[in-house]
């Protein structure tokens, strides 16, 4: 899949492909054109990834091959075993987590998980929780708690579902007691926006002492569409809303809604999923070693002075 951004550098890519079977074919010597033009396109990759718009790279955090929370688990952990379940109502598909092991250090994992091809997008409900998917979300975060395990939590959904059965079981409330309950958690929590961050189904599983973004990637009360169709009645505007929510992880950071921007592969995560995971899997556990060292009670404390923090009060 191309994005149209993305045109320029496939059509060099093409005239590639071309050289170097005129020169599998023959005895033409290509080798000086190949190269120069190998230097082109990486040329262009670079120019074009590092002047995206704040639209381009929400168009790219959605991109249907970039890694998903398991593909992450799966590539990061060993011995991962997980938990379904909140005790109350049902398993919801679109919230995964459970135990597992990165090179020996064992972690919670936690996250909303969407799907690679339409089967597994409706059986992931688009990545969006209903309440019961919260409310499992806690109760793993509590069970590591329990065994003082540190917790991590993938972050990639379009929203929390909004649909009627959703608040008749109680979205805002699920939603709103994960927001409380992870302030006063003991064990560290690195909170990952992995895809799209979008509102309180985001938030609900983003409350941690180290809250970081990958490159390509956004972070907003709302998405550019929803923006765009309250204040202009029309998607069509989708991109001015994108500029004026300042939702790319450089924004939070300026901001100071984010503590770090996790480096992705240039064109993006899903253009090497393996260097992207690996990328990650290094981070976690540097931040995990980190946060090891501070005793509970000033993590604590901290978490909730960060928090605090945020936003700018004028009278």
């Amino acid at each position: 899949m191309l994005l149209d951004f993305e045109q320029p550098i496939a059509a060099l890519e093409g005239k590639l492909q071309e050289m170097q079977r005129l020169a599998a074919d023959s005895d033409v010597d290509v080798t000086n054109a190949v190269t120069a033009l190998e230097a082109k396109i990486k040329n262009l990759k670079k120019e074009t990834y590092a002047n995206l718009t704040r639209w381009q790279r929400v168009q790219l955090s959605r991109h249907p091959e970039r890694p998903y929370t398991l593909d992450y688990i799966d590539g990061m952990a060993q011995k991962f075993v997980e938990l379904h379940g909140d005790r109350t109502v049902a398993d919801d598909k679109a919230m995964v987590g459970g135990f597992g092991e990165i090179d020996g250090q064992p972690v919670m994992f936690i996250g909303q998980q969407k799907g690679h091809n339409t089967k597994q997008r409706q059986f992931r409900n688009f990545g969006m929780p209903n309440p019961e998917g919260y409310r499992k979300a806690l109760r793993l975060m509590k069970l590591a708690e329990k065994f003082n395990v540190p917790i991590v939590t993938l972050i990639d959904t379009p929203g929390a579902f909004p649909g009627l059965e959703a608040e008749e079981r109680g979205q805002g409330e699920a939603i709103a007691r994960n927001l409380k309950e992870m302030f006063m958690l003991k064990v560290p929590v690195i909170c990952v926006i992995i895809g799209e961050g979008a509102s309180g189904g985001a938030l609900g599983i983003a409350i941690g002492d180290r809250v970081l973004m990958l490159e390509n990637t956004w972070y907003s009360v709302i998405s550019p569409e929803s923006c765009s169709s309250i204040l202009w009645r029309s998607w069509d505007y989708k991109e001015q809303a994108a500029e004026a929510l300042k939702l790319t992880a450089t924004d939070m950071q300026k901001a100071g809604l984010v503590d770090g921007i996790v480096k992705e592969p240039l064109g993006g995560a899903h253009t090497d999923p393996d260097a992207m995971i690996a990328t990650l899997k290094k981070t976690l556990l540097k931040t995990i070693k980190e946060l090891a060292a501070v005793p509970a009670a000033e993590r604590i404390s901290q978490r909730i002075d960060k928090f605090s923090a945020m936003g700018v009060v004028v009278e």
